[in-house]
């Protein structure tokens, strides 16, 4: 059995590959984080990409959304995944805010928002230069983190827990950074073991 792996000190090189790297989600301002955020789940970053200058151009502020119909909010997204819910849920926050300037930025009051998971309220919230109150578990980090041998499981709460409990607070940017590493290089299949900088560590690597 081989030592068990200082967590701390092996995902400093990964940190700090990532550290300055902005989340794929192509978005301007807090506002459009947040709609971008609810409306890729079941969702690719890369779709949501292109839809929204057309989204935006037609409500460019909360207070704009917050007067459209949830009919006409579902006719900008309808070839979204899950769009008749994603349109419901992003007519309700934009009902309960009125403006960009009401955007909560904590973990629990995002949370309480229609459509905002853990995983998107962090990602909101690191994106806003916010300290962290949680680690993103992204598809990404569900695949990756158990490779790595961070994490066991399949459960994105269990996970997020289980990186939280291995890592100082300070670090649990973590999440973003092991996603981005699943993007580029720890792929489904045929992971890029050779470049990847965590393989000393990684279970996955040193047990095939």
């Amino acid at each position: 059995m081989s030592a068990p792996v200082n967590w701390p000190l092996a995902i400093q090189p990964l940190l700090k590959k990532y550290k300055s790297a902005k989340h794929p989600l192509d978005y301007k301002n807090t506002y459009q984080l947040l709609v971008m955020v609810v409306l890729s789940a079941q969702d690719s970053d890369r779709h949501i990409n292109q839809i929204a200058p057309a989204f935006f151009k037609a409500f460019p502020t909360m207070t704009a959304l917050s007067k459209a119909t949830e009919a006409a909010i579902a006719e900008q997204i309808s070839d979204v995944r899950n769009f008749g819910n994603k349109a419901r849920w992003l007519s309700e926050i934009a009902q309960a805010l009125k403006k960009d300037a009401a955007i909560p930025l904590t973990l629990e009051a995002l949370t309480e928002l229609k459509g905002i998971g853990r995983k998107s309220a962090n990602v909101i919230l690191r994106e806003s230069g916010q300290p962290p109150e949680g680690v993103i578990v992204d598809l990404h980090v569900v695949r990756v983190a158990p490779r790595l041998g961070i994490a066991t499981g399949t459960d994105p709460k269990k996970i997020e827990k289980q990186i939280m409990d291995a890592l100082p607070q300070k670090d649990w940017d973590a999440g973003m950074a092991i996603s981005f590493l699943g993007r580029e290089v720890c792929r489904p299949t045929n992971p890029k073991c050779e470049i990847c900088l965590m393989r000393k560590v990684c279970q996955f690597y040193n047990s095939h």
